[in-house]
């Protein structure tokens, strides 16, 4: 319990300071409504085309989008030695990698939200028929991004080319996440409901999820001491 309200208010600290500065959402919902907009003018909103390819770029979108969230995760402890000061306090080190997942989680969540609106008006499809299964769809999906765009924002934070290497290590890692976010997706967006297939990707983003999150917090030492 006690590491939870640890994770809590390291989560909780940088959402604050987000909100304040605002950088990271700015950035990538920028990025995330640019994309949008000019993809939109490539195809036809009325074609039959476009349903087919939207839940794959909705996701790489986000994806994509995502980089710019957790890049700045550990990137803004650098300063002052904010990060060290953070290792030696009494807080567990599995509670700071926590901690910093949920902040990006809740984030992501921010963008997408705001790049589901644009999208509608764009691509002329109604991706709110039906709300619960996207917002699982997008829960399942956006952490699993978060705890791994966490873990190696943690281990690439001393590298002088983080803003690279970071995208270039995780983007691989995430395939089977964004396979399974698209396929639910797309079945969603042709107003169908899930079947025994999209619930079987469901489970594979559960068991992803569940894989990185033990790892993040077994190896969150080993992690953020290298």
């Amino acid at each position: 319990m006690k590491a939870f309200k640890q994770a809590f208010s390291v989560a909780r600290k940088d959402l604050a300071l987000e909100l304040r500065t605002k950088e990271s959402v700015n950035a990538a919902g920028a990025f995330s409504i640019a994309i949008l907009i000019l993809f939109s003018f490539a195809f036809d909103p009325f074609s039959e085309a476009i349903h087919e390819l939207a839940a794959g770029l909705l996701w790489l979108t986000f994806a994509f989008a995502g980089a710019l969230v957790f890049n700045r995760g550990f990137a803004r402890e650098l300063p002052n030695e904010c990060l060290d000061t953070l290792l030696a306090s009494p807080l567990a080190p599995s509670s700071l990698l926590i901690g910093k997942a949920i902040g990006v989680f809740f984030l992501l969540l921010l963008v997408e939200v705001v790049s589901l609106f644009v999208f509608g008006v764009f691509y002329n499809i109604r991706w709110w028929l039906h709300p619960g299964e996207l917002a699982l769809t997008c829960a399942l999906a956006s952490w699993g991004i978060a705890i791994t765009g966490s873990v190696f924002g943690a281990l690439t934070v001393n590298l002088r080319l983080r803003e690279l290497m970071l995208p270039v290590i995780i983007y691989p890692l995430l395939v089977p996440l964004l396979v399974g976010a698209i396929e639910m997706t797309n079945a969603l967006l042709g107003n169908q409901p899930f079947t025994s297939y999209e619930w079987l990707w469901a489970k594979v983003l559960i068991v992803f999820d569940i894989v990185f999150t033990s790892l993040a917090i077994a190896l969150a030492e080993t992690i953020l001491v290298n």
